[in-house]
């Protein structure tokens, strides 16, 4: 793969393709059976082709589920065609319009309703019960619909978390670190930690890092979220930023800057990610996906670090990393290969598909589950947590397909705030005219 998960889930994906979805009038669907062709696979109707990108150890994921559902469904067999993630919805939109599309697919949450929405991908609603949908976290359940009908699974998911230095913390006299999500700082109590580094650290270091620079600019809404705050009115078709709620966020956020309590050139065009930040030794915190921890734990030789939850204001909030599987309207064989898409999801198949990858679980009966992950096991639990703040009017609004025309602006209003003192309210309402104009 030669893609680095960061990009993937900072969004510079989504917005390459659900901005070539979109720039579509529409497809022309798939004739015939619409299955398989684009993966060169050409067996019978107990035959389902998958195409997907994934790491080293996604890959091995994948291969041992289709290998147990092979095992426990004789004489069917699933081909995997492995893509690198620049190039597969590239190849999925020219396979949907020339309906030779694979039977399956993966697709980041963010990038779900461009299709859905499009009319590309199997209603799921006959195949799953309601008691089987109730097995998933309620927001990660929601970043599968459209106009209420389930067009994937929830397979994994990824957000954020915050890692420390140890040593910085304790040289600041730093011993109230929070264990739980009930105890998760305050905004108050996040922006004193973060003085009392600044007083103790020396000048050319920092307090803290965020992380949403390379197309992840969609993970400073999680700072309007956990102000009570909307990106998107209520039926999602104009904006509400412009409330108390987003002069907050925005007035909190904008401070980081304008205090010197992070780098100035960790804004969102930056071309340095957090994680590299902390790594290096320049930042006493970071914001971080669960994705980065093997990076962090294998480049990190300097100094013991740790990890919290991220703060909270009137709620907490997290941003929305992860990916769904999910069939093509014209799956050769859609009995079976929303079968696929139930076993992959099953408890056992996801506990081990997260663990051996790094991931979080999307079911309920694992978020207190203790998986066997092989990097940081003492902190990964914390980034399991932390997903469970995600809520589903926040999904519903970060998987809405006008996000793609919106992003761009998002960046572009934020990096004027942050770096050259644009004002809130103006910020605001251009931010509120961008969503207006997608959505409406």
């Amino acid at each position: 793969m030669t893609i680095s998960r960061r990009q993937i889930l900072g969004g510079a994906g989504f917005l390459a393709a659900a901005a070539a979805l979109n720039g579509c009038a529409g497809f022309s669907g798939g004739g015939g059976n619409g299955g398989g062709g684009g993966d060169g696979g050409d067996g019978g109707q107990n035959t389902l082709t998958f195409t997907t990108w994934g790491s080293p150890a996604e890959e091995e994921g994948f291969r041992r589920g289709i290998d147990a559902f092979k095992a426990a469904n004789s004489g069917v067999d699933v081909q995997l065609n492995l893509v690198p993630y620049e190039q597969i919805f590239t190849n999925i939109d020219a396979q949907l319009q020339a309906g030779t599309a694979p039977d399956l697919f993966r697709v980041d949450y963010g990038t779900i309703g461009a299709y859905s929405s499009q009319d590309q991908l199997l209603d799921l609603s006959s195949y799953v019960d309601t008691a089987a949908a109730e097995e998933f976290l309620p927001a990660m359940w929601q970043a599968v619909q459209y106009d209420g009908k389930p067009y994937g699974v929830p397979h994994q998911t990824d957000t954020s978390a915050l890692v420390y230095r140890t040593d910085l913390f304790e040289q600041a006299g730093i011993t109230n670190v929070p264990d739980s999500l009930a105890s998760a700082w305050t905004w108050d109590e996040f922006r004193q930690v973060a003085e009392q580094l600044r007083g103790s650290i020396p000048g050319d270091l920092y307090p803290f890092v965020y992380n949403w620079q390379l197309g992840g600019s969609t993970r400073w809404l999680s700072w309007l979220f956990q102000a009570g705050g909307r990106l998107f009115d209520e039926d999602l078709t104009g904006s509400a930023i412009e409330s108390d709620a987003g002069r907050k966020a925005l007035e909190f956020t904008q401070g980081f800057f304008t205090d010197g309590l992070v780098p100035p050139s960790s804004s969102v065009k930056s071309s340095t990610y957090a994680d590299d930040a902390f790594s290096a030794g320049t930042t006493a915190m970071a914001f971080v996906g669960n994705f980065v921890l093997p990076g962090l734990d294998e480049n990190i030789t300097d100094f013991e670090w740790s990890a919290t939850y991220l703060p909270r204001d009137e709620r907490g909030a997290c941003d929305l990393g992860g990916n769904a599987l999910v069939a093509t309207k014209n799956a050769r064989n859609p009995e079976l290969a929303a079968e696929f898409l139930k076993f992959m999801t099953r408890p056992d198949q996801m506990s081990d598909f997260c663990a051996r990858a790094m991931e979080l679980p999307t079911l309920n009966s694992l978020v207190g589950t203790e998986l066997d992950y092989q990097t940081r096991p003492d902190i990964a639990g914390i980034f399991v947590e932390q997903a469970t703040t995600l809520e589903p009017s926040d999904v519903e609004q970060l998987t809405s397909p006008a996000m793609a025309t919106i992003n761009p602006k998002l960046r572009d209003e934020l990096e004027a705030a942050f770096t050259q003192g644009r004002p809130v309210e103006e910020t605001l309402a251009n931010i509120a005219a961008a969503v207006d104009e997608a959505a409406g």
